[in-house]
């Protein structure tokens, strides 16, 4: 039988390749799709793959969907998990990028259903409630973001090996379109310099926080969480080819790698038809052709958000979803022009001083720290470029 597929996020970069995945699927069933703003494209997909339900985060645009399309639409900040409630899938992707995925993930993991994850920011905010919850619900938590996917799949081989086999995971980083630069000369680099990613095409904020090395580090705690060990035991190396995307570390000194052309239909199809591995139309690795990989240690000094990122992680509680917000509306002001690139990672920091760590206790709790820490960092944001 088929499994009922939701997906959230379905008019951005994950969404549109995770459709392109779907086309060659017979095992998945997609009932309902969900996006924030482009209501014509959405409701295009859903009359492609026959979908009777949507959800669309603007209200303004759900109102014109309503009046083009004849299938049921929801709307607003509690659209999604309207959606989710209604057409009881026992799959959803969350592609919805940011902090914005984050009741969605929870909706989802509440009623026991499978998660395949591309909203790292669920993991970086909540991801010890997250979880915690999951564990009780019995759902089960698959990475979509490369890295993740590629140790997901590297770790299954150490499954009852014995305790403590893994010595270490190894996140990759193809370095960004400023790896090498000084922080003189990040400090005029325009949008459009930082949105020229040069192995990867993502959406903008993702393609940000490449630049910065902040992607980097909402990986490592996503990391920590899905895989449970500590942070000392998770390391980031610069590798700009973007054919190695993870590597694991063993007791026996042995290390094992993912190798594979930077396409996001793999890690996509892996965790959509887990445990089962689908075949795809995709470029065959040739070593020889590539003729060599490098790997370099990350520049934390002139990339301060990585290192920003490990404080946080270090600190736990709300630090993360402080660290994230921030993170947030420091890009946001970036791709509007009103911040310079370096600013980003003065503005995290700075928030991150201004707003003490707390333990963790409640969703609630980290939605009213998301909404303070997105007010101190539009503070801050004004007080610089004021």
């Amino acid at each position: 039988m088929a499994r009922r597929l939701v997906i959230l996020g379905a008019t951005g970069s994950i969404g549109r390749q995770a459709l392109e995945v779907l086309q060659a699927s017979d095992d998945l069933q997609l009932v309902g799709l969900a996006a924030g703003s482009s209501w014509q494209e959405l409701v295009a997909a859903a009359q492609r793959f026959r979908v009777k339900a949507v959800a669309i985060g603007d209200p303004q645009a759900a109102a014109a969907a309503k009046e083009g399309w004849a299938g049921k639409v929801f709307s607003g900040e509690q659209g999604a998990v309207e959606l989710i409630e209604e057409t009881a899938p026992n799959l959803v992707l969350n592609a919805v990028v940011g902090a914005a995925g984050l009741r969605a993930t929870v909706a989802t993991v509440e009623e026991g259903i499978d998660l395949a994850l591309a909203n790292k920011e669920s993991l970086v905010v909540g991801g010890e409630l997250v979880c915690a919850l999951a564990r009780e619900t019995g759902a089960a938590i698959l990475p979509v973001d490369s890295e993740h996917a590629a140790l997901h799949q590297l770790l299954e081989g150490e499954q009852g090996r014995g305790e403590r086999t893994v010595e270490r995971l190894v996140l990759t980083a193809s370095g960004g379109p400023f790896r090498g630069r000084s922080e003189g000369e990040l400090a005029g680099v325009s949008v459009a310099q930082a949105l020229a990613h040069p192995t990867w095409s993502m959406g903008g904020k993702i393609t940000i926080d490449s630049a910065t090395l902040m992607n980097k580090g909402l990986e490592l705690i996503e990391a920590h969480h899905l895989f449970g060990l500590p942070y000392e035991r998770i390391d980031v190396v610069v590798h700009p080819q973007s054919i190695v995307h993870g590597l694991v570390v063993l007791c026996d000194g042995s290390v094992l790698a993912h190798l594979g052309h930077p396409d996001m239909r793999v890690p996509i199809s892996y965790a959509l038809h887990y445990p089962r591995r689908m075949p795809l139309q995709t470029k065959p690795l040739d070593l020889a052709a590539i003729g060599s990989l490098s790997f370099e240690a990350p520049d934390e000094r002139t990339f301060r958000c990585l290192a920003l990122a490990r404080r946080a992680a270090q600190a736990g509680g709300t630090a993360p979803c402080v660290l994230n917000a921030a993170n947030e509306v420091a890009v946001g002001a970036f791709l509007a022009g009103e911040l310079p690139f370096l600013g980003i990672a003065e503005v995290i920091e700075r928030t991150l001083d201004a707003l003490p760590t707390e333990a963790l206790h409640s969703f609630d709790q980290l939605y009213a720290c998301d909404r303070r820490a997105r007010e101190v960092a539009e503070g801050l944001i004004a007080e610089l470029v004021g």
